[in-house]
């Protein structure tokens, strides 16, 4: 396996970073939290790796922080969930807000991702809870705060004109004291817009 590549960004689009080692050029493909991390063409570049081998397929995949690594190899274990669902979850909400989602059950959170629909959102927070972020006790506030959170998200894309990504971080930064109330939600979410 291997678990790092170290080199000097020989190129970048919005799929991932071409890395020279050696003399070896490696396509790396990133989520676009690390990209944002990354530097420009000529700059050195550390970034966690994930080497995935299938049959037909032979990729590499790239990381800026090891538990981002860690976390798409553990999306990797839910069935139906490849490396670009994986991908696509941890370009759309950082590690944490992930982790936060499940713990909470809020599947509706992760549906924003494209190929990620209600049945394998379900399956990624069943599969994984306990596993990806904090344990939140069933009943307490924080189990309750997930709720409505799929009419959040539509207002604040369908009426506001927010990205799904946008949206997503709004309802991610939610805290476990915020209203229960879907109305209320949405306003505490465009707070979130205000304070950027």
């Amino acid at each position: 396996m291997i678990a790092f590549v170290r080199g000097t960004i020989e190129s970048r689009d919005v799929g991932g970073v071409v890395i020279a080692v050696g003399g070896v050029g490696l396509r790396v493909s990133v989520p676009s939290s690390t990209l944002a991390r990354l530097g420009g063409l000529g700059a050195e570049a550390t970034l966690h790796t994930h080497l995935y081998v299938r049959e037909d397929a032979l990729a590499l995949y790239g990381f800026a922080r090891d538990e981002e690594r860690r976390a798409f190899e553990t999306l990797l274990t839910v069935t139906g969930v490849g490396p670009r669902g994986a991908l696509g979850l941890l370009s759309a909400l950082s590690v944490e807000q992930l982790g936060e989602a499940i713990s909470r059950g809020n599947a509706d959170l992760l549906t924003v991702v494209p190929g990620i629909g209600k049945r394998i959102a379900s399956r990624i927070v069943l599969d994984l809870k306990g596993k990806l972020g904090p344990k939140v006790a069933v009943g307490g506030p924080s189990a309750m705060s997930g709720t409505g959170d799929g009419e959040v998200m539509d207002a604040l894309t369908q009426v506001f004109g927010y990205t799904p990504q946008q949206a997503a971080e709004a309802v991610a930064a939610l805290g476990p004291d915020a209203p229960t109330s879907t109305e209320e939600r949405i306003r505490v979410a465009l707070r979130h817009f205000a304070t950027r």
